[in-house]
């Protein structure tokens, strides 16, 4: 892929990196929120995660019905190569421009 990552798409790729088989919306929501103290709107998520899906950053697998969900299944989503290429990118991008800050990033 080309171009550089927004961000909340590092942030809903690095939910998936964390979240492993078990990343589906709400819980890909729950991580971003809990980490970062940001609201978002599950709406704004899955047309993030749509878009994302078009650009093979991410792929989606639907799961067995669940007893929790009156039988619905559940949407699991996981990184394709390309997006843990971006993450890595992106994630070495800012390491590089934050190194030697942290000083000055402590005392705001």
């Amino acid at each position: 892929m080309s171009g550089h990552l927004g961000d909340f798409e590092q942030l809903i790729l690095l939910a998936l990196l964390r979240l492993g088989d078990q990343a589906y919306g709400v819980a890909i929501r729950r991580e971003i929120q809990d980490r970062t103290d940001r609201s978002i709107s599950i709406g704004a998520l899955y047309t993030t995660l749509q878009r994302m899906e078009g650009k093979g950053l991410v792929r989606s697998a639907i799961g067995e019905p669940t007893p929790e969900r009156g039988g619905r299944r559940k949407k699991y989503y996981s990184l394709e190569t390309a997006g843990s290429r971006a993450l890595a990118g992106s994630y070495r991008a800012w390491r590089g421009m934050t190194r030697d800050l942290e000083s000055i990033l402590d005392a705001l």
